[in-house]
């Protein structure tokens, strides 16, 4: 997901680059006079609130412009990310934007700026007039607009310039090359964003060969978690050896043990596009760990699949594996198996539902043949993720 807000004072060129980025990048473009428009006239609940404050000669409070914000956020799941136009206007629109994304485990990538001077600025809209018909085009309107602009936008650029994420694009070229320049930006944004997927399903699923087959087509680490504990049993660390311990005593490896090792796996992790995590999170904590480990390196989950297998399926295959060299410890018995897909239920389905209210879960069905599987989870991610096309 790419979150942008583009900002330009007025004759910039904002309108023709947002068409340019919404088509091309599959962004919503998210204009708050747009949305309150569409509240309005679908009299819903906040749009109600506002035509009550409007009617009564008021502005529309920035409490009811988040929350159609975030309503609109969570309704197109399926854009790539938002196209912010109109907000934040204000410095305090800044820090609610800031603490929104961070409900929705996202944030805003970066502003960028049409930089254009006021001179230019007056000479395109004055040229504008000619056609528009308004009789309000005329240079001392339009310069009072454009003083209104810099007085209300120069704490927001701040903002961003403190945070590091302000990008300035010269505005005063031809238009083809002020859109070559944002591509640009895009490309180099995209190309520092890790892909993480999480691979949910059921034990016996395939959520692991899949998960290993999409790693090596996509460039991907590989993260599971169980391949990580035997690998520091085979190692003989003093933190296999504490491993060994507590396998051998029936006991589960505890989070101060794996999470260090994940983020180990993250650190050494040079060159890559992204991880893909199966077997973490299991439990409504460890997705909390999760999301917090990403966001100390400045990354977030990308995508989830939850691999979809009929239960008498799912008993079968481990049934059948239970015979194989690829034996997992709770295949032995049908007790077994009856215990860990049990297990999943209790644990990690809460985990799932969690994570449907705050992304965009893709539900993918596992009963068909592996390539045929692999072929779907592909498509979901290229779809999603052009640039990995």
């Amino acid at each position: 997901m790419l979150n942008i807000a583009l900002f330009g004072p007025p004759g910039a060129g904002k309108g023709t680059q947002s068409e340019f980025l919404i088509h091309k990048y599959n962004l919503f473009y998210i204009s708050t006079g747009d949305l309150l428009r569409k509240e309005l006239a679908a009299e819903t609940k906040l749009g109600m609130q506002a035509k009550d404050i409007i009617a009564q000669g008021g502005l529309v409070s920035d409490e009811i412009i988040v929350q159609i914000i975030e309503k609109t956020i969570k309704t197109n799941s399926d854009a790539n990310g938002f196209l912010f136009d109109g907000f934040p206007r204000t410095y305090i629109q800044a820090y609610i934007l800031e603490g929104l994304m961070i409900k929705l485990n996202s944030n805003l990538d970066a502003l960028i700026s049409i930089e254009v001077s006021e001179e230019e600025s007056v000479k395109r809209l004055l040229n504008r007039a000619k056609t528009s018909g308004r009789s309000d085009d005329n240079e001392t309107v339009i310069r009072n607009r454009l003083k209104e602009y810099h007085d209300k936008t120069l704490p927001v650029l701040n903002f961003y310039k403190e945070k590091g994420n302000y990008i300035a694009v010269n505005g005063m070229q031809t238009i083809p090359k002020v859109t070559e320049d944002i591509d640009k930006v895009f490309n180099d944004l995209l190309s520092k964003k890790l892909l993480n997927i999480v691979m949910f399903g059921h034990p016996g699923s395939g959520r692991g060969s899949l998960g290993k087959a999409l790693a090596e087509k996509y460039k991907l680490e590989f993260v599971a978690t169980g391949e990580m504990l035997e690998e520091e049993i085979e190692k003989g660390s003093e933190t296999g050896k504490k491993i060994k311990n507590l396998y051998e005593s029936g006991q589960l490896v505890p989070d101060e043990i794996v999470i260090p090792l994940i983020e180990k796996k993250i650190i050494n992790s040079k060159n890559i596009r992204g991880f893909i995590f199966k077997g973490f999170p299991r439990t409504l904590v460890q997705s909390y760990i999760l999301d917090g480990l990403l966001k100390k390196y400045d990354s977030y989950i990308a995508k989830i699949f939850e691999i979809k297998v009929d239960t008498l399926e799912l008993i079968r295959r481990l049934d059948k594996r239970s015979k194989t060299d690829a034996v997992m410890p709770y295949d032995s018995s049908t007790e077994k198996i009856v215990k860990r897909l049990q297990e999943h239920e209790d644990k990690t389905i809460p985990v799932i539902e969690k994570y449907k209210e705050t992304h965009d879960v893709t539900i993918i069905d596992g009963t068909p043949s592996f390539e045929e599987v692999l072929k779907n989870l592909s498509n979901e991610i290229e779809k999603s993720f052009k640039n990995l096309k």
